[in-house]
């Protein structure tokens, strides 16, 4: 079994607090599949705004945390971690839908698996669940360009 704690995380993704929505890395089978969780407190700041009389989790930041899993599985696929100049861009997401709120106290638990890589665009199938319940699904794509090369449009 391949696990990562938060600290080996953080050398595979430049995110940090309260942008950082991977916690644990439960497994990961290289040029595979990842299985990550995010655990959501009601500490996280966009609680505040994101209901103050129900507080749920943004859709948004769901995917956003999938996509940080997927992220995680193409470094550790590739065998490297990012440096200064690595900057991974979202190119679409298809199929998104969301199933149930995620709530102060859920675990979320995701799973990515990559579909193909094909000229520099990862695709991956992703799922975000609480107790065994989806919560969201999408499918992701995704490319890694170095920052001096970010302001050029994907597949120059």
């Amino acid at each position: 079994m391949n696990s990562l704690d938060i600290t080996q995380i953080k050398q595979y993704l430049p995110h940090r607090y309260p942008l950082l929505l991977v916690d644990r890395v439960l497994d990961w089978e290289s040029g595979k599949s990842i299985t990550a969780i995010k655990n959501v407190t009601v500490n996280e700041e966009f609680f505040n705004g994101h209901f103050p009389h129900k507080p749920v989790m943004p859709g948004v930041l769901m995917i956003e945390a999938l996509a940080q899993t997927a992220a995680l599985l193409s470094f550790l696929t590739m065998n490297q971690k990012p440096d200064d100049n690595s900057v991974v861009y979202f190119v679409g997401i298809d199929g998104a839908r969301f199933k149930r709120p995620v709530e102060p106290g859920d675990q979320l638990k995701m799973q990515v698996d990559i579909l193909r890589v094909a000229r520099g665009i990862w695709k991956y199938k992703a799922q975000g669940s609480v107790d065994g319940q989806t919560a969201v699904e999408a499918e992701l794509m995704c490319t890694m360009r170095s920052a001096v090369d970010a302001s050029q449009p994907a597949g120059q």
